[in-house]
């Protein structure tokens, strides 16, 4: 299976307060390790960079300018990466979104959600366990204990058949991610085992633990 991956890469860094795609861990840039790694197992990375930026990172097939939601920034590489298949007259079976916030994900890790794609679901996450107790709350008022046994996070990067992402897309419905505009649909998301390094970076604190754990992630 042909597979291509976006980079989203197009944050204001609002609430980091900062642009953190291009601070460095481990010597490069957030966004320049997660090029890296998607290369590994994709045959096509489109980049996706805030309004105004030039690309400056490793060689990549296109470049797409982000809009002002998340969901603007993934039709902009979803379209980048249609015009390169009208292009070269072949279309990916797969497209992996993948993001900045995530630079630690493994090769590995990208291979196994493309590999259930390749398996017939139709989109597919790493997952994240629970280590602590789950509470729902009232502001400061916990209201219940939250059964946690069948809950889990859904990491990055997500894996998506090319079909089911551009149809869910074109729908106009709307979600904070991806994800849920297939379970919406109908469609088969499946979890893959994710990795304890697999840091979301939002905070300083963050980065700085992603800094002290880089030497633990797999290398391929």
């Amino acid at each position: 299976m042909l597979a291509a991956a976006i980079v989203v890469a197009a944050g204001s860094g609002e609430r980091f307060g900062g642009l953190k795609q291009f601070l460095l861990i481990d010597g490069e840039r957030l966004v320049d390790r997660v090029v890296r790694t998607a290369s590994q197992h994709c045959g096509q990375v489109i980049v996706v960079l805030p309004e105004g930026t030039e690309w400056d990172g490793p060689e990549v097939a296109a470049v797409a300018t982000g809009g002002a939601r998340h969901a603007d920034s993934v039709r902009r590489g979803v379209e980048a990466m249609m015009q390169l298949a009208a292009i070269s007259g072949s279309t990916p079976d797969v497209v992996v979104l993948a993001s900045s916030s995530h630079p630690l994900a493994s090769a590995g890790l990208y291979g196994r959600v493309i590999g259930a794609i390749a398996e017939g679901a139709d989109a597919a996450a790493p997952m994240g366990l629970l280590a602590d107790a789950v509470k729902e709350r009232d502001g400061e008022r916990v209201l219940r204990t939250v059964a946690k046994a069948q809950l889990v996070t859904a990491q990055a990067p997500c894996a998506f058949s090319v079909d089911v992402l551009r149809t869910v897309l074109a729908s106009g419905d709307s979600a904070p991610e991806e994800l849920e505009l297939v379970e919406r649909s109908g469609g088969v998301v499946v979890l893959v085992e994710g990795e304890a390094t697999n840091i979301h970076i939002t905070t300083e604190l963050e980065l700085a633990m992603a800094r002290r754990l880089v030497g633990l992630v797999e290398a391929e």
